[in-house]
């Protein structure tokens, strides 16, 4: 199909004029595939999205290989990566659950890293094996020791906007929590909607909420899931609230391998299609990811669930049949 000059960029107001996009296809896409990628077509995979201009990838997980094996090659995916500094100012944020986790990034030189908590004290259980407080008093330790370290981190908070397990969650319930990640020292929130229920009215109450909480817009990013086809109405619903930093996984990949109805991520081809379409600026080549995301389904052996990958993917070229 022909793209030139589409999008029309038609600015609208009251929109941030950039958008940071924090990519985490390459950890929480990759994390809930079947069978674990290669090592050298992960640290391809990152070195792609580096080119297409995206500049905060998360790279990886230092979790117990038992708990998500498809990550179990973290020390060994770290240090292939030295060459991305050569790419532009990218940052390559991980995923630690606990001290332990802490000290193997550390040990690699990571500069940036991640925590995960839940709103709800039954994902809390699954997928930290602790209670919310149980959980909270143990990122206060991590979170202490990488503030100490000079490391960035970000406070994910899953689960914010309902829950397969407890149904709906009260926005006073996750505010509480947000509040408390946010009160141990973290630099940034993102807000998960893990299952993909959250509606653009739910977002926006739970942004003005937690701005009366004192929890100021600038530090919160919002990350959501395409469960009911209603990822790209959330993000523009945050945006107009003045969210600017928003996750998103190349080619639509990922899930949760801890809440089984939860479906893909946004997809960031879909996302920089909306944003360049409204005048926001990215930095991202959005030719150059779609390139990688059909690279990388390739590898994959299935096609991205992307709808703008697939529109701006020609279909494959079948010889035509000659009559005799």
């Amino acid at each position: 199909m022909s793209t030139q000059g589409l999008p029309m960029k038609v600015p609208a107001p009251g929109l941030p004029a950039r958008v940071r996009i924090h990519e985490v296809g390459a950890r929480d896409g990759l994390q809930n595939e079947k069978q674990a990628v290669p090592t050298e077509v992960k640290a391809e995979f990152i070195r792609r999205l580096a080119v297409a201009g995206l500049t905060t990838i998360e790279a990886t997980s230092f979790v117990h290989p038992e708990w998500v094996p498809q990550l179990a090659d973290a020390e060994a995916l770290f240090p292939l990566l030295g060459d991305i500094a050569d790419v532009g100012d990218v940052s390559l944020p991980v995923l630690v659950p606990n001290e332990r986790g802490l000290e193997r990034a550390l040990a690699l030189g990571v500069r940036s890293i991640a925590v995960f908590g839940s709103a709800t004290e039954t994902f809390a259980a699954r997928n930290l094996n602790r209670t919310v407080d149980e959980s909270l008093a143990m990122f206060e330790r991590v979170v202490a020791r990488a503030k100490a370290d000079k490391l960035r981190v970000r406070g994910y908070l899953s689960m914010c906007f309902g829950d397969p397990w407890e149904g709906a969650v009260p926005v006073a319930q996750v505010v509480r929590v947000a509040k408390a990640l946010m009160d141990l020292g973290c630099d940034e929130l993102s807000l998960g909607d893990t299952i993909g229920v959250a509606t653009p009215g739910h977002v926006t109450a739970l942004l003005t909420a937690l701005n009366e909480a004192g929890v100021a817009t600038p530090v919160i990013g919002v990350h959501f899931h395409d469960t009911y086809g209603q990822a790209l109405s959330n993000t523009l619903a945050a945006l107009q609230h003045g969210v600017s930093t928003v996750d998103a996984s190349a080619g639509g990949l990922g899930g949760c391998p801890y809440a089984k109805s939860a479906t893909g991520n946004l997809a960031t081809e879909d996302l920089v299609w909306m944003l360049e379409g409204l005048g926001i600026e990215t930095g991202v080549d959005l030719a150059e990811l779609t390139a990688t995301s059909v690279w990388l389904a390739e590898h994959l052996g299935r096609p991205s669930p992307s709808r703008t990958v697939r529109a701006l993917t020609p279909p494959p070229s079948s010889s035509p049949t000659r009559s005799e």
